[in-house]
């Protein structure tokens, strides 16, 4: 089993039926079509899978599902995040019941007054109360979505504290600084970045790899970045077909209905609203993922 996530993990995008419940056969066959690209593993439920929009019942059935489905519980990672300290506490629980070690956990979202320690103590109160060592805990670093940074000193205070089970930290803040700034204070973390255009350079500085969205829609490009290939301009230029919509789920999920041909990947819950269709934004991509990558 691994200790900690590393190598070439997605955040899964998450397939809906038409009556808005998650659509796990189609997710399980998303997971192992990524496979067959070379991804080490998924996250499900993170900002990529609208994670924030399904309750904790809905998570752990869907994995369930998906695991029924033949997708392995050491190759996949859930998003734990919730404003309830004792959702969190439950999800991870069942989660770890049902073979799953790898959990990322937001820092407390709303209140955008909490201190450092309150943070802390956030995080320490789910570990806490899961009070299980089988627990591979993931900090989720993701200040503009979120509203919340985790300092660098909580990360390093945490690691401290609870050794391999803060197995690690995602950096999807898009600032590479702020990825060194994590190394620096806290080198035993395994630190992934969700930025696609920082992998390389992160994985040269001691990164452990990525978790990312973008390798929904482009895995092989991905992949070439965590090579090395230097297709760095040829990944940013991908990023802002997606990035500079008006919504990045949406666009992603539209491109991904355009590759795979199924409508149904238009579908998102509300606040978001679908997009109509994505045949232009996806042969938009295709100028930039179908070049022989080398």
């Amino acid at each position: 089993m691994t200790e900690a996530i590393r190598g070439f993990w997605v955040a899964s995008a998450t397939p809906l039926a038409a009556n808005g419940n998650v659509d796990p056969a189609k997710l399980a066959a998303h997971a192992k079509q990524l496979f067959s690209k070379g991804v080490d593993g998924v996250v499900l439920f993170g900002t990529t899978g609208e994670g924030t929009s399904f309750n904790v019942t809905e998570r752990v059935a869907t994995i369930e599902a998906v695991l029924k489905a033949g997708v392995p519980a050491e190759r996949m990672g859930i998003g734990g995040g919730f404003p309830a300290i004792s959702d969190s506490i439950a999800l991870t629980r069942a989660v770890l019941g049902l073979g799953l070690r790898h959990v990322l956990v937001l820092p407390p979202y709303f209140d955008r007054s909490v201190t450092p320690a309150g943070i802390e103590d956030s995080f320490a109160a789910i570990i806490d109360g899961v009070a299980d060592n089988r627990l591979r805990a993931y900090l989720y670093h993701i200040p503009q979505i979120s509203g919340v940074a985790i300092p660098t000193t909580v990360a390093a205070n945490l690691r401290k504290r609870y050794g391999n089970v803060v197995a690690g930290l995602k950096d999807s803040s898009g600032d590479f600084k702020q990825f060194q700034a994590f190394r620096a204070a806290a080198p035993e973390l395994a630190i992934t970045v969700g930025n696609e255009t920082d992998i390389a350079r992160a994985i040269a500085g001691g990164g452990a790899g990525t978790i990312c969205g973008m390798a929904n829609i482009a895995p092989d490009l991905v992949k070439a970045m965590i090579d090395g290939k230097g297709v760095e301009a040829r990944m940013q230029a991908a990023v802002d077909i997606v990035v500079r919509s008006p919504s990045f789920l949406t666009t992603l999920k539209a491109i991904l209905a355009a590759q795979t041909g199924d409508a149904g990947w238009l579908r998102v819950r509300p606040p978001l609203r679908a997009l109509s269709d994505g045949t232009a934004l996806k042969a938009k991509l295709d100028e930039l993922i179908s070049p022989a990558i080398a």
